[in-house]
This record gives C-alpha cells, sequence and structure tokens, in this order.
C-alpha cells in the first residue's frame, strides 16, 4: 500500500490575492469595495471592524458573519477540508482570519458564550500565531 500526502496532516490552504484589498490600502470607502467585491473577505472583516469600533455590534456581527461565510466558500474552493492551516503570514488568507476574529467580538459582545470559544478554537487552529496578531490571544 502506498501513502500520499503529508503524513501529518493537510497542506496549509494559502488563497490566492483578492483584487479589494489593494483598493482598501489605497482608501477606498469599504462599503463601495464590499458591493463591488461581494465575495472579498477583507471588504466584510473591514466594515465589521469599523462598526465594532463605532459600537454598532449587531451591524458588525452581520458584516463578520457574512466575510466568515465568504471565506468558508474561498477556503474550500482552495483545497481546505474543513480542519488544517491557514497561515496568518500568508496575507490573502487574512481577510477571512480578520472576519473570524471580528465575528468572535462581535459574538463576544451578544453574549454568544459557544460561538466565542468555537471561534477563538477555529482561529488557533488555524494559525498559531493568529490569535496574538489579532489581538484576541
Amino acid at each position: 500500500m502506498t501513502v500520499h500526502g503529508n503524513l501529518l496532516g493537510p497542506e496549509p490552504t494559502r488563497l490566492p490575492v483578492d483584487p479589494a484589498a489593494a483598493e482598501l490600502a489605497g482608501g477606498a470607502d469599504a462599503t463601495a469595495v464590499a458591493a463591488a467585491h461581494p465575495a472579498s473577505m477583507i471588504a466584510w472583516a473591514t466594515l465589521a471592524e469599523s462598526a465594532l469600533a463605532d459600537g454598532e455590534v449587531v451591524t458588525a456581527y452581520a458584516y463578520a458573519r457574512t466575510g466568515y461565510h465568504r471565506g468558508l466558500d474561498q477556503l474550500r474552493r482552495n483545497g481546505w477540508k474543513g480542519f488544517g492551516p491557514i497561515p496568518w503570514a500568508h496575507e490573502p488568507n487574512q481577510g477571512v482570519l480578520r472576519a473570524l476574529a471580528a465575528l468572535l467580538r462581535a459574538s463576544e459582545a451578544l453574549g454568544e458564550t459557544d460561538e466565542v470559544e468555537r471561534l477563538r478554537t477555529f482561529i488557533a487552529e488555524s494559525d498559531p500565531a493568529a490569535p496574538a496578531e489579532l489581538g484576541i490571544a
């Protein structure tokens, strides 16, 4: 019998470059960027983070949940099987990880303890460095 692949686990998932990231970095309005690129996780994460900063927890939750689901779609399209590394250091992965962190923060503010723990585990298992990078360690 021949064994193929990495015996230690799945290969890290590295998402392709999100064209919306350059627009956001150039100062474009996040709402306009999300409207032009609805599959962009970084756009939804940016909107969620902004809503959290403004104290708009329910709005932040909705934006972050959208980024989370868009992220899951893109991860799966790029070979992720529901588990395995999603490295923070690979910049295109940061959109989904930021959306997860924003969803964690919004869930925490809404008192969703089970969701907070599930997200905390998901992020830490994706990349042990991610919680510190996201300020949720």
